[in-house]
């Protein structure tokens, strides 16, 4: 009997991991192709960094304002509903239409509806107790994301050939397989909480002198009030609870330079070297007979492989939790920043004089092929670990004792810290696009005019 206790808890761990994987995977994916097509999907003589700007903007403008907007308790199948229809709306569109405004108004629909999607899925998280649940349900997800970036990237590496219009309208069935794992595969929190998963770090979730009790199911649309015991016998405690404005500031004050700083900073650095600095680090078509001449056969290849190079990093450490390893503390959180404050200056530096360039051009490649993968593993570190720690911390006495509250406290914590990472995007977008220009014109100056042909 323990046996098969514990074979139907490791099945329910399983369908979790996979569905939080899923959804990590599937919202994100879109947005990585636009970003990995950036090339194909504008003129060359426009910078890529527009195409960073239209697919960031509206993701944070929902990841702002919904968290502040929503009152009540989240409705998460009518949310992942609508997503669903926005992200196929918007790929239609870019697919059907050759005209770079009508493109872009695709790529604001997808984008939308990528921010908020992970605004949910996250927030969803929060509704799995003890916490080692719901930190499984976190790493699991930013796995997701960053194979979202890895299938992305890898996909149109291979799709380019057969154009936009039937690659990019291909892409637009993949967010159908959301609601289909909402529905089908992932295991309800009534579930997990009647399986009485609990570890040493969970006694933290509880205070002395009140009773633990699980956080109420997501999809319950029972508005009655709850029964809530307490050392006093039993008190009646109503579900319609809604944080106000200054309860929503005092959740995320504190969060501001622990975590959202340091995040900011991160993508701020990451995406202006994604589209400012990489579209520049071009050289040489390699030899065939060489290692590289396999992989890069004309200059059109290089941003690609870049692309694709950073999606690979960034799978791998998003995937640090979920494959055992231990979070970085929290007084470690900025150092990814730091790192990768070092890793732009360097390639900003090649781009503009060529420090790096070598007689032989296939180590210039390999020099910008480890600081690349070293930026991806910042990034995803960075993203990781951050929502690890939001979704770990304490509560209040106040709100331990009353369920609904802390539901909604959880929720609305980790959906908040969502705009830092954003912004950062955001702010990147509108840096690299400048930068781009500026880069290729010192290439110019000094006898190189690759830039020029792409």
């Amino acid at each position: 009997m323990l046996i098969y206790y514990a074979l139907e808890r490791k099945k329910v761990l399983a369908r979790l991991g996979i569905s939080f994987f899923l959804f990590g995977l599937i919202n994100n994916v879109l947005y990585v192709i636009i970003l990995s097509a950036a090339l194909d999907l504008v003129p060359p003589s426009t910078p890529k960094g527009i195409i960073a700007f239209c697919n960031i903007a509206p993701s944070l403008i929902a990841k702002v304002g919904w968290p502040y907007a929503l009152k009540g308790r989240v409705r998460y199948w009518r949310r992942l509903l609508g997503c669903c229809i926005l992200s196929v709306a918007g790929m239609l569109v870019i697919s059907a239409f050759d005209g770079l405004n009508m493109r872009l108004l695709g790529i604001a629909f997808a984008s939308f509806s990528s921010g908020l999607g992970e605004l949910t899925f996250l927030q969803l998280s929060t509704t799995y107790h003890p916490l080692s649940i719901a930190g499984h349900a976190v790493g699991y997800f930013a796995s997701g994301t960053g194979g979202a970036g890895l299938v992305g990237a890898g996909l149109w590496w291979f799709v380019r050939s057969l154009g936009v219009r039937l690659g990019i309208g291909l892409s637009a069935t993949l967010p159908v397989f959301i609601p289909l794992t909402y529905s089908l595969l992932l295991p309800k929190p009534s579930i997990i909480q009647a399986m009485h998963f609990e570890s040493a770090e969970d006694s933290q979730d509880s205070l002395p002198g009140f009773e633990y009790r699980p956080l109420p199911a997501p999809d319950d649309e029972d508005d009655n009030d709850t029964i809530q015991p307490t050392l006093a016998g039993p008190l009646r405690l109503p579900k319609n609870v809604t944080l106000s404005m200054q309860d929503k500031w005092d959740l995320v004050r504190p969060l501001l330079l622990k975590y959202m700083l340091p995040l900011f900073s991160v993508y701020l650095l990451e995406y202006t070297i994604n589209q400012g600095i990489s579209p520049t680090l071009v050289y040489p078509v390699p030899p065939p007979s060489t290692i590289s001449g396999h992989i890069i056969k004309s200059l059109r290849d290089y941003y690609p492989l870049w692309q694709l190079v950073y999606q690979f990093t960034v799978f791998l450490s998003r995937s640090s939790l979920s494959m055992g390893l231990p979070p970085l503390p929290p007084r470690l959180l900025p150092l990814p920043a730091i790192l990768q404050a070092l890793i732009l200056i360097t390639l900003l530096l090649d781009s503009a004089i060529g420090i790096l360039e070598f007689t032989d051009d296939g180590w210039s490649i390999l020099c910008v092929f480890l600081l690349i993968s070293a930026e991806g593993i910042c990034g995803g570190l960075a993203y990781v670990n951050t929502y690890y720690h939001v979704g770990q911390e304490n509560l209040g006495a106040s709100s331990i004792s009353h369920p609904e509250r802390a539901r909604q406290e959880r929720e609305f914590k980790v959906g908040s810290v969502g705009f830092a990472d954003s912004l950062g995007i955001l702010f990147a977008s509108l840096v690299s696009v400048p930068t781009e220009v500026e880069l290729c014109k010192a290439q110019v100056r000094r006898g190189k005019a690759l830039c020029k042909t792409l």
